[in-house]
């Protein structure tokens, strides 16, 4: 199996769970922490479907070859990808958010829930509210963003077989 195939895979695997943990285990269990989980499994999702979209690229010699980080693949992608597929600036701005959020909580060393939500405090009182609202339009986008990453990736399929 081929690298971008793998990272499709892997996309989809990281929505399924992000999905999975919202809709059925935080009913269950009420903790807003958990909310947290599911944007870092977002954000894999969108980096895996991200990247598997630039090893197709690559595999093709469309691109050339590029370091292994966050900050190239979405830089590659923004240029390259972006407007050769037609895709949304949406997907990007996506991308980004649920990135600095997920940032924002590791670098965070005040971090608490408030009725349904959970808020996280920067070192300069700088508040950032995670809602569930908020994860289920993330969840939709990267559903949509997942789907036209697999038709790209599926199009040359027949010949990794």
């Amino acid at each position: 199996m081929e690298e971008f195939q793998l990272a499709s895979r892997k996309a989809h695997e990281k929505l399924k769970l992000a999905d999975h943990m919202l809709t059925q285990t935080y009913p269950l269990v009420r903790d807003p922490k958990l909310l947290v989980a599911v944007m870092e499994n977002i954000f894999l999702a969108l980096t895996n479907a991200m990247a598997s979209v630039l090893y197709y690229e690559r595999t093709f010699k469309s691109i050339p070859p590029f370091v292994d980080n966050f900050e190239n693949k979405l830089r590659l992608f923004r240029e390259k990808c972006t407007p050769k597929y037609s895709l949304s600036r949406k997907y990007l701005d996506t991308i980004t958010e649920v990135k600095e959020a997920v940032l924002a909580h590791r670098r965070s060393t005040i971090e608490f829930a408030r009725k349904e939500n959970f808020v996280i405090c920067s070192d300069n009182y700088k508040l950032r509210t995670i809602t569930i609202e908020q994860i289920k339009g993330y969840i939709g986008l990267t559903k949509t963003f997942l789907k036209e990453t697999a038709v790209i990736v599926s199009k040359n399929e027949r010949i990794f077989r």
